[in-house]
């Protein structure tokens, strides 16, 4: 019953404490996060010690969140560069076009 408790009053206190980070911060939080509870789960179901398991997986679902956030960096980067010469482009054909 304790413990329950605990989770219910903590739960929103880790939320709220999350509601103002970057996207990349959130990237690799949710990847951490998504990573150690998989390994837990994982490890457990091998009949090991699911605290070694979340260890192991935080540090690779937070690389991996730095990973795609780096991915989604330069795609954006991408779009606005390629964006940016199409706006250049439709503007120098109607100034040259009247």
């Amino acid at each position: 019953m304790k413990k329950s408790l605990a989770i219910i009053v903590a739960l929103p206190l880790i939320v709220t404490g999350c509601s103002n980070l970057s996207t990349s911060q959130q990237r690799e939080l949710s990847g951490g996060a998504i990573g150690a509870t998989v390994g837990a789960i994982g490890v457990a179901l091998f009949h090991g010690n699911p605290i070694w398991g979340a260890v192991g997986g935080a540090a690779v679902g937070a690389a991996s969140g730095y990973v795609y956030d780096n991915y989604e960096k330069t795609k954006s980067e991408q779009y606005n560069k390629g964006y940016a010469a199409g706006q250049k482009s439709s503007s120098s054909k109607s100034s040259s076009s009247s």
